[in-house]
């Protein structure tokens, strides 16, 4: 499956759901929630947090559920935008590999 038919996918999901009567600030603000769970997976691997050290832990087997969330909810806004996230991204990427050559990156790693 690509880009395109998940996002075709999960456009069909959310208007099943009537979920499309959300506004754009609501998805965001939510999506902003899950990334703060994808964010909380990295503070505990880290170190960042300790578990019982003031704080409750994380279950590592969920951050895979995290970013689906954080993922579907990127997808909603890009629905609602009516950007084809697949297209845009192939453009971008094109633009990306000119603007940061890759001989350069790599030279600029190994001297850091």
């Amino acid at each position: 499956m690509d880009l395109r038919d998940i996002q075709k996918k999960q456009k069909e999901f959310i208007i099943s759901r009537r979920w499309d009567r959300f506004s754009a600030t609501q998805v965001f603000s939510h999506l902003i929630e899950e990334l703060g769970e994808v964010v909380k997976f990295f503070l505990y691997e880290e170190g960042y947090k300790v578990k019982g050290a003031g704080h409750q832990g994380m279950d590592k087997n969920s951050v895979d559920s995290e970013f689906a969330q954080a993922f579907n909810l990127f997808l909603q806004l890009a629905i609602k935008a009516e950007v084809d996230l697949e297209a845009a991204w192939k453009k971008e990427i094109e633009r990306m590999e000119k603007r940061f050559p890759e001989k350069i990156w790599k030279d600029l790693a190994e001297k850091n």
